[in-house]
């Protein structure tokens, strides 16, 4: 597993600076947006980027700890949410129509037989992973797979003219991977990682804590802060699931093709820490869409020093926060791209 991804090079980036200043607008009044289009130009290099044929990938899976009581719904509702998925009833599927964006439903590893779907990518590594509470959640080999299927994937949309790639996931027990996940790349107290997820009550929520804590126990993995790439494969194969994994994979061929990545919440920014780590280069290829209602989420953006482009208290997944965030981004290149200059104006500049 070889991944190669540079750091834009910033000798554009004084030109792209001057060329946003000199817009018809006092200097900084578009905020974060002005950032968003200088981040858009450096990872395309361009001083007039465009953003074609942009494409959300939801990646489902199912995680063997989710039978053990880590969530509030059955595990069975992931591979329903998937067929909700493929009918075009999901929040993902209007949102998707709404804006404009393409979108791949994967099976990266649901435990269940959906036979030939024209509208599902197969890339199932195994129906579902183990109860990583009782031993580890897939092996290292079962782990590469994902993320070369993952990175495949990517590549195949860029090879088609994608420039802009939005992640997405569906997984029963995946906030509980989540946190795990980002307790050991992050250093946070477990317990500060570790929300509600899809609902649950008080007394599930202390039954959720008391699991994940046997399941860090049992792994005995440091949670480091400043742990290599080793570090986050092995945090990956005790605790992950096969959509993060592949999510995980996604994004480094994603951004090692050039693309911009849009990260949705709390389960695809734990997909991004394990990327992150495997390629630290890959960050500035991430938009970071929104602020999710989850704890763990803050640790992550924190450990990104990152701020959201939205805060909607949204919790929902499925890629909802990085379609919704969409009209944002195109906006950015679209002033960068269109909005006139003082100079073609004739607007008189500050004195």
């Amino acid at each position: 597993m070889s991944f190669h991804i540079s750091r834009p090079d910033r000798g554009i980036a004084a030109a792209l600076q001057h060329k946003i200043d000199q817009k018809t607008k006092p200097p900084g009044a578009l905020g974060g947006l002005e950032r968003l289009a200088l981040q858009i130009g450096l990872v395309q290099q361009t001083l007039s980027p465009t953003l074609d044929l942009p494409h959300i990938a939801v990646f489902a899976g199912d995680h063997g700890a989710a039978k053990a009581g880590v969530s509030a719904f059955p595990q069975d509702v992931t591979w329903q949410m998937v067929e909700n998925f493929l009918a075009g009833g999901a929040a993902i599927n209007v949102f998707a129509r709404a804006n404009g964006l393409g979108l791949k439903i994967v099976d990266a590893g649901v435990a269940h037989d959906f036979g030939e779907r024209a509208a599902l990518v197969d890339a199932k590594v195994a129906p579902g992973t183990r109860n990583y509470i009782e031993t580890a959640a897939m092996t290292p080999a079962e782990r590469d797979t994902a993320i070369a299927r993952g990175a495949a994937l990517a590549r195949e949309l860029a090879d088609a003219g994608c420039k802009v790639l939005g992640f997405g996931e569906m997984g029963i027990g995946n906030t509980a991977a989540a946190s795990l996940i980002t307790h050991h790349l992050t250093a946070t107290p477990l317990a500060d990682c570790i929300g509600r997820g899809t609902g649950l009550d008080d007394p599930g929520l202390a039954r959720k804590r008391a699991l994940l804590a046997q399941a860090a126990a049992r792994a005995g993995l440091p949670a480091r802060s400043d742990g290599g790439s080793e570090h986050a494969q092995a945090v990956l194969a005790e605790f992950g699931g096969f959509e993060i994994a592949m999510m995980a994979g996604a994004m480094l061929g994603a951004a090692e093709s050039g693309m911009l990545l849009l990260i949705d919440g709390f389960i695809v920014g734990a997909a991004l820490l394990v990327a992150a780590r495997i390629e630290p280069a890959i960050v500035d290829y991430a938009v970071f869409c929104h602020r999710s209602a989850e704890p763990g989420h803050q640790a992550q953006l924190k450990a990104f020093d990152a701020e959201a482009l939205i805060d909607l208290g949204l919790r929902l997944g499925e890629g909802t926060g990085a379609a919704l965030a969409w009209p944002l981004v195109r906006a950015a290149a679209a002033f960068l791209n269109e909005m006139a200059s003082f100079e073609s104006a004739g607007v008189a500049e500050k004195s």
